[in-house]
């Protein structure tokens, strides 16, 4: 039996008084008002609404942010900075819509071709993990 995720219909609400501490997976659509202390990844999309605080990374098919994300936001069909949002990591998407007076302080990729995509945002993972790892051993300058 194959599982059935509505891409129009949200599956999941994490309320605004709610907070969840700890990496999440979530298959269809997701909305969040609330606060999450770890990454979130679903198979569908995701709203992230006004009040919305995600200290982590944010995986998704499309993002429409309108909260406060410390963390990277990989979302391959669409992202949308809403004037209300502020992310403090890198986004890569290939199709982005800034609002005007969102913040966005990290790199972005945005390239419409599904092989560049992917290729840059696998350098983008390397440039990454030899930077964290050249900081954990002290080797950076």
């Amino acid at each position: 039996m194959a599982i059935f995720t509505d891409d129009i219909s949200i599956n999941t609400i994490i309320g605004p008084e709610a907070f969840i501490s700890g990496d999440l997976r979530i298959a269809g659509f997701v909305r969040v008002d609330g606060d999450i202390d770890g990454n979130l990844e679903t198979t569908g999309r995701i709203i992230i609404g006004e009040k919305a605080r995600i200290r982590g990374n944010v995986t998704a098919l499309a993002a429409i942010v309108g909260g406060i994300i410390e963390g990277d936001v990989y979302a391959p069909e669409s992202i949308k900075l809403m004037a209300s949002s502020s992310v403090m990591g890198d986004v890569m998407t290939k199709k982005l819509n800034l609002e005007t007076n969102c913040i966005l302080h990290g790199q972005c990729i945005n390239i419409s071709d599904d092989q560049e995509f992917e290729d840059a945002v696998e350098k983008l993972k390397d440039f990454k993990a030899v930077r964290s790892k050249a900081i954990i051993t002290g080797t950076a300058n």
